[in-house]
């Protein structure tokens, strides 16, 4: 498997970037510190609880970390342009090069990207073509993990049965529900956030918009072109084995068009 990585120079893409990861590496040490291993200790809750947490965990900062490194499709200086697609090809008259049609410039990061999305500074990079597939996954990942953070905080106080071990002299024990309320608050705003991120997502890849084409009122002959949500799934995730479309440790091949499968699928 070959992945190459991609990083955009951005200071305040940086910040953004790194406030989402300490989101997530907040959680995940005091979630397990505070809830998940003294009661696994005590008998309440069973170990597989802690696995999933951990998988969920590890599946989304994966997937942060593939869509703010992989290439969203940039588009090289000198492209080779197949005779058959001359027609298809435009020229940016920000960059000046060919670039196909339903491309779009970014300012930010100074290329154009093949059917670019939007650039998200929460990742620090575009999302396009190559990593649209990334970027939802990290959307789908981080709901995932904020819901499962919101349940355990919830079942902290109202479900899970009293600690008999605790040793107040430590310090998260001695502020563990000022720490769960912090853990709460960010799960409700990611959870709520990444919530309406992955249905405007899920709308226009099933719309077959782009977020900037619907901004610009863009219509194309694609736009409301009629085709089942696995196929649209599938040609963004390069991919039509649906187990596939959740694992970020692969690459994303670009997929054939099959009328068979528009259709029955």
């Amino acid at each position: 498997m070959k992945l190459r990585l991609h990083f955009v120079v951005d200071p305040m893409g940086w910040l953004c970037i790194s406030l989402v990861f300490g989101i997530w590496l907040y959680n995940t040490f005091f979630i397990p510190k505070l809830v998940l291993f003294p009661h696994y200790d005590e008998g309440h809750i069973p170990w597989a609880l802690v696995v999933c947490y951990y998988i969920a965990s590890a599946l989304c900062v994966v997937a942060l970390f593939r869509a703010s490194t992989a290439d969203p499709g940039r588009l090289p200086v000198d492209p080779h342009i197949p005779h058959s697609e001359r027609e298809h090809w435009e020229l940016c008259n920000k960059c000046n090069l060919m670039r196909p049609k339903r491309s779009h410039h970014c300012s930010r990061c100074g290329h154009c990207v093949r059917r670019m999305d939007h650039h998200c500074p929460w990742i620090n990079n575009c999302v396009g073509e190559d990593n649209h597939w990334l970027f939802l996954q990290l959307c789908f990942y981080a709901q995932v993990l904020s819901l499962f953070t919101l349940v355990l905080d919830f079942c902290q106080y109202y479900y899970f049965q009293p600690l008999r071990r605790l040793d107040q002299e430590r310090f998260t024990t001695r502020h563990e529900l000022a720490l769960l309320r912090i853990s709460a608050l960010m799960g409700v705003v990611m959870f709520g956030g990444m919530s309406s991120l992955f249905y405007t997502q899920m709308n226009g890849i099933l719309s077959d918009m782009t977020t900037i084409e619907k901004m610009s009122q863009f219509s194309s002959e694609t736009y409301g072109s009629k085709r089942s949500w696995q196929w649209a799934l599938a040609e963004v995730c390069g991919t039509r084995w649906k187990l596939l479309w959740l694992l970020p440790l692969r690459s994303r091949q670009p997929l054939q068009a099959s009328h068979h499968y528009r259709s029955h699928v």
